[in-house]
Order: structure tokens, then C-alpha cells, then sequence
């Protein structure tokens, strides 16, 4: 997991919920709801999913935007901005996103741990959706 002050409180919130529910936790920061800069936070959480070192990552600033682009700066990467249950699902099923973003302050933090429940249990459904996700990167000449 990693956030900016935006979703810190967020944070710390599905912190717990995951933990009671058997996860086990790397958290990137930030520690306090102190302005921070986000990419200082979540580069390092998308350089680890890039490199194969975890699976998922969680990852949320005010409004899920600069979180997101920010993680989507890496090659292998495919963070979802994620704002109800349903456009959760379907980051996974048809996009096979491997980092969910969250707007911290916009989603109720019950409907947060619905989301990302339906994150970590979903399966990508492959298909169709295959062909697709294989053509979103790019290698620069």
C-alpha cells in the first residue's frame, strides 16, 4: 500500500481491515496526513509490482488521479482508478489490473473495503481482454 496525505486516514483504515483478514502488509508510506509529494510513495510501490515482487498493490491519493499516473509510469503496470464495486470487478476482470487506485477523499471508507476485497478476489477473465492488454505497452525506439 502506499498513499499520499490525501488518503493516508483511508490508508490506515484498510491497513487493519486487511490484516484482521489474514493479509499481510508492505506499507510504502506515507506515516501521517503531513503534505507529501505522491510520487515520492507510490513509485516505489509500482516499481516493486513492475518487478514481480508483490502481486497487488493498493494505492490511493486525494483523488486516485496522480496516484494512478504515476504508477502507470511502469512497464508492467496496470493501476486502475477505482471509484464503485462494479468498475472495481471490472479493472480486474477485463484489464487485469495489478494496482487499484483509490480517491481518498471522495469513497466512504466501508465502500473502499468492499472495493478492495472485489480487487484481491477477482480473476481476469483472459479472452478477448488478452489480446487487449497486450497491446497497452510500448517500447520506446
Amino acid at each position: 500500500m502506499a498513499t499520499d496525505h490525501g488518503g493516508y486516514a483511508m490508508k490506515e483504515f484498510l491497513k487493519k481491515k486487511l490484516e484482521e483478514a489474514g493479509y499481510e502488509i508492505v506499507d510504502f508510506g506515507t506515516y501521517s496526513e503531513e503534505s507529501v509529494d505522491y510520487p515520492d510513495f507510490i513509485h516505489p510501490l509500482a516499481k516493486a509490482v513492475n518487478d514481480g515482487e508483490y502481486e497487488r498493490g493498493i494505492i490511493m491519493c486525494g483523488s486516485g488521479n496522480g496516484a494512478q499516473m504515476t504508477a502507470n509510469k511502469h512497464q508492467n503496470v496496470r493501476a486502475g482508478l477505482c471509484w464503485n464495486e462494479e468498475q472495481t470487478r471490472l479493472t480486474r476482470q477485463h484489464n487485469d489490473a495489478n494496482i487499484m487506485s483509490i480517491p481518498g477523499r471522495y469513497i466512504p471508507f466501508e465502500q473502499a473495503w468492499e472495493m478492495v476485497k472485489i480487487f484481491l478476489t477477482t480473476e481476469f477473465e483472459g479472452g478477448r481482454h488478452l489480446r487487449r492488454i497486450k497491446k497497452i505497452p510500448i517500447k520506446c525506439e
